[in-house]
C-alpha cells in the first residue's frame, strides 16, 4: 500500500486533512486530494514537502 496522509502545516503543529490519499491534483487555487475510497477534498494550499518513506504529504496555505 502506497497511500499517504495529508497534513496542513500550521505554526505549532501539523493538522491531519485526509488519510489514505491516493491522488493529489493541482488546480488553479490549490490542490484536490482524493483518497483510495473516492473521498475528495479541495484545499487552498500548495505542496510544502513530501515524505515518501513516511507516506506523508505536507501542504501550506
Amino acid at each position: 500500500m502506497c497511500e499517504a496522509n495529508a497534513y496542513l502545516v500550521e505554526k505549532d503543529q501539523n493538522k491531519l486533512l485526509m488519510e489514505a490519499v491516493d491522488t493529489v491534483e493541482p488546480e488553479d487555487e490549490g490542490v484536490r486530494l482524493i483518497s483510495i475510497f473516492g473521498d475528495q477534498k479541495f484545499v487552498k494550499a500548495r505542496i510544502h514537502s513530501l515524505s515518501l518513506v513516511d507516506h506523508k504529504i505536507f501542504l501550506k496555505e
